[in-house]
């Protein structure tokens, strides 16, 4: 039955009925019941006051000048006087002693054994009266009230318990009473409310009838209207819609299915807003673009979402682009560049209601245009000066120094030398080519580090000498530091950087190589005294074709990419290499690598 489905309107309005009268009701009873108590207990203070009062019984004890002395006089007048009063008194002099009480048992006792010695004491110190609630070693709740004893010339206080068992049974009762009236009422409301909530709920069932039919694409029915009031309004309204809608679905659904497929499954992201700047549509590719992700709620409007990227593509600048014809421009977002053609496009009346973007990522076609650029500015820089000298050297041979022969030997050795240096040159550019595209195929093996590193300085001790160099091994030589490697190309590395040690520092100069490691990872680092590097190029020197100092370099046979193939197979090894440099006075370069795992039979000695 939808009427009592837990999530129909009727289910809730009845529930709202209930509720509110479940909780007046409540608090009603809640309210009287209290009141009926406090009445009760009101009652019985007053009468028990006013009873002590009329009987003169405190300015009979106040004329006593010793409680105590008198306690058989005053129980005396207990007994005679106080036989029929339905609770119990008792006398209580300064030393908490009771003197004389209507139950007999009490008498001689000590008060604060027995009573609530806080209100006698506060009683005899301030004279007021007071109260407590108690319950006695049978279950018997009582009220206790302390009333000083006026103008005593012995302190001492009356001391009453009153039994509270009729006064809370019969607030039970009425408790009992209250329950089954809000009982009876809210079962009364029930069945009200549902009568009530059913006169709204069955023209709203009608609506939701006719929806569901609707939504399964019979537009035939319409929904029947029997009153004139909001909600036969709503029918009537609703009827309208029906009518319009059944006339233009069938076109629109043909025409969004076909936009929707388009911008789903489009390679470039597209941005629809209106000219207020407010967001439209974001097909995925902008999304993925943007760094959204398709769950994440769209930005409130186009500055929030791309307009802050640039000032070339906010609001203002694109509106104001595409006023006559569309534009486009280009920004870089993250570590991606992009460009974006926009345009206005218009409704049926030919009147602009926003504006498209059209997000294209070209970061690969950019870099390939730098690295294309770069690449034949520097080799055609790099071949220049050894085409020249090749060439101007032939010339001179043709033209007659080929008859001389030692001239001759000369010119074709400078010739062979620049020729070689070519060799060089596209030799190292092939090499670092295949590193950057990871096509250099590397053959790693377990090795000792500190025995490679010796066979290096090996290698270079004899090029050092002729430039008077001192090559200190500051590590101890027997370590056994082992690392996952290529052998040739790590050797390869090593070299590169002992041999530019040697050649950019003077003749008689320092070299320096020491290593050290904590267990998870070595460094190797080579020290010289030389020329040094300036703070501003020290960045720099790991670029292709980069020369701190271009015409030293070239003269002493270099390419401009040893250092830039160096820090590549580092890589490559999951390592790093890094350089600290002051002019003048020196550098220093540091190849950290990973220590292996595990220890195992050595293939590098």
């Amino acid at each position: 039955m939808i009427f009592f489905r837990r999530g129909s309107v009727r289910w809730r309005i009845a529930l709202i009925y209930f509720m509110l009268f479940f909780a007046v009701l409540s608090l009603v009873s809640v309210f009287l019941v209290n009141r009926i108590e406090q009445y009760q207990l009101s009652s019985l203070k007053e009468n028990i006051a006013k009873t002590i009062s009329e009987s003169n019984l405190p300015s009979y004890l106040g004329a006593y000048d010793s409680l105590s002395s008198h306690g058989e006089e005053i129980q005396a007048v207990l007994d005679s006087s106080w036989s029929s009063f339905s609770e119990e008194l008792s006398v209580v002099d300064e030393r908490m002693q009771i003197c004389a009480s209507t139950n007999s048992n009490l008498v001689g006792r000590s008060a604060a054994d027995v009573f609530d010695a806080s209100i006698i004491a506060s009683c005899l110190l301030t004279g007021d009266s007071g109260e407590s609630d108690s319950v006695l070693s049978g279950g018997i709740p009582v009220k206790n009230l302390c009333y000083g004893i006026e103008n005593a010339k012995d302190p001492g206080v009356i001391y009453v318990r009153a039994d509270l068992s009729s006064i809370n049974a019969f607030v039970s009762q009425s408790k009992l009473i209250f329950i089954r009236v809000i009982f009876i009422a809210l079962l009364a409301t029930v069945v009200l409310g549902f009568a009530l909530a059913g006169s709204i709920t069955k023209p709203i069932n009608d609506v939701t009838d006719t929806v569901l039919k609707m939504s399964a694409g019979d537009f035939s029915e319409g929904v029947q209207v029997n009153s004139d009031d909001e909600i036969g309004q709503l029918g009537e309204m609703f009827n309208l819609m029906r009518e319009k809608l059944s006339d233009t679905l069938s076109e629109i659904t043909g025409e969004k299915n076909k936009l929707s497929t388009i911008l789903e499954y489009m390679a470039d992201g597209l941005v629809a807003i209106d000219l207020q700047g407010g967001i439209i549509h974001v097909n995925p590719a902008a999304r993925a673009i943007l760094g959204l992700d398709p769950a994440d709620p769209l930005p409130k409007d186009y500055d929030a979402l791309m307009g802050h990227i640039s000032d070339n593509i906010s609001l203002e600048r694109v509106k104001g682009n595409c006023e006559i014809h569309g534009a486009q421009d280009i920004f870089s977002y993250g570590s991606s560049i992009f460009a974006v053609h926009y345009d206005r496009f218009k409704d049926e009346d030919g009147e602009d209601i926003g504006i498209i973007i059209l997000i294209q990522d070209i970061t690969e076609r950019q870099k390939l245009e730098d690295m294309q650029r770069d690449f034949v500015a520097n080799v055609s820089h790099e071949l220049k000066t050894p085409l020249t000298t090749i060439k101007s050297y032939t010339e001179t041979l043709m033209d007659g120094a080929v008859d001389d022969p030692d001239t001759a030997r000369s010119f074709l050795g400078i010739v062979d030398n620049e020729a070689d240096r070519m060799n060089r040159l596209v030799k190292d550019l092939l090499q670092l080519s295949r590193l950057e595209q990871r096509q250099e195929r590397m053959n790693f093996l377990e090795g000792n580090i500190v025995a490679l590193v010796r066979q290096c300085m090996v290698k270079v001790e004899m090029t050092a000498q002729q430039k008077g160099h001192q090559l200190n091994a500051l590590f101890d030589e027997k370590m056994n530091i082992r690392v996952l490697m290529d052998r040739d190309r790590m050797e390869q590395v090593i070299l590169n950087v002992l041999s530019n040690a040697i050649k950019y520092t003077p003749d008689g100069g320092r070299i320096d190589v020491d290593i050290d490691s904590d267990g998870r990872e070595v460094q190797i680092i080579v020290s010289d005294n030389g020329i040094g590097i300036s703070e501003e190029e020290l960045p720099r020197i790991f670029e292709r074709f980069y020369r701190v100092d271009k015409a030293r370099s070239r003269k002493m046979g270099g390419t401009g990419l040893g250092l830039a193939i160096t820090k590549q197979i580092v890589e490559e090894h999951q390592g790093t290499i890094t350089a600290e440099s002051t002019l003048g006075k020196g550098t220093k370069f540091i190849i950290a690598l990973r220590v292996a795992a595990h220890r195992g039979t050595p293939n590098i000695e």
